[in-house]
């Protein structure tokens, strides 16, 4: 038999495959490649070597995309909460300044009739219902501290507002005759509130009006509501409380406040 035999021409091409000799054993098996003979014009992919289909990158796609939507879900539902974090947080830090402010006013109320802007005395302390016309409260207060050692006194009239669903605090720069400066918002976005005053009978009052001028209350409750939250209650010592009668059951701790019902 011949060395190589030729097969018919396919579409004008012609196979030519090395015979293998007889008794070559299996160091002499070759392919027509590695012995130097061509193949069928080089359009078959190497042994081994296979695509993907269209279907598999299809799938592949998909995969990579709900991995990437859910990495966009998770980064932005831990941005939102950190907003809404970093927002409490602020709200929390008002109503603590807020609270340091009333606590430090009201505890340092002195018995001291002041003169409004027109002249006409006030008494040492007044406080009315909630309402935007007149102010909430009107007293004056001593420790007013004096960093800059200016020329005054210790002693300032305070006013407190509730307007425009904020609470604002008016500090005179004198206690008598003075002008009202800017006032300060200590909270905003309160959408109801509600004052009393107790008196030393341990009675309470939604308005305070002194039999004498230099009569004050014992306690003042402030309920508050800001925007969709609970309400909150707040209660306050006016001047410590002196001179009380002993008996008396007092408020808790000035500056303290419950979430009501």
């Amino acid at each position: 038999m011949n060395d190589a035999m030729a097969f018919p021409a396919i579409a004008g091409r012609a196979f030519i495959v090395a015979e293998r000799p007889a008794g070559d054993g299996a160091g002499s098996r070759r392919s027509a490649s590695s012995s130097g003979v061509c193949g069928c014009a080089g359009t078959a992919l190497p042994r081994g070597v296979q695509g993907f289909t269209l279907i598999e990158m299809l799938v592949a796609v998909m995969i990579f995309a709900m991995l990437a939507t859910a990495g966009v879900v998770l980064l932005r539902g831990g941005v939102e909460g950190q907003a809404a974090i970093g927002r409490h947080l602020d709200a929390l830090a008002d109503i603590q300044r807020g609270l340091a402010t009333l606590d430090a006013d009201l505890s340092q109320a002195a018995i001291r009739i002041s003169r409004t802007q027109t002249g006409t005395f006030a008494p040492a302390f007044f406080g009315r219902a909630a309402q935007g016309s007149e102010p909430l409260m009107q007293f004056v207060r001593d420790g007013w501290s004096n960093p800059g050692t200016l020329r005054r006194a210790s002693l300032q009239k305070i006013e407190y507002w509730w307007r425009d669903e904020r609470i604002e605090r008016i500090g005179y720069p004198a206690v008598d005759g003075a002008a009202p400066p800017e006032p300060a918002v200590l909270f905003d976005k309160v959408s109801a509130l509600a004052v009393r005053y107790r008196d030393r009978q341990g009675a309470w009052r939604e308005r305070w009006v002194p039999e004498t001028p230099e009569q004050m209350p014992v306690a003042v409750e402030m309920i508050l509501t800001r925007g969709t939250d609970a309400p909150l209650t707040l209660r306050f010592l006016v001047g410590t409380a002196l001179g009380q009668p002993e008996g008396v059951e007092m408020p808790p701790a000035p500056g303290r406040g419950d979430n009501a019902n």
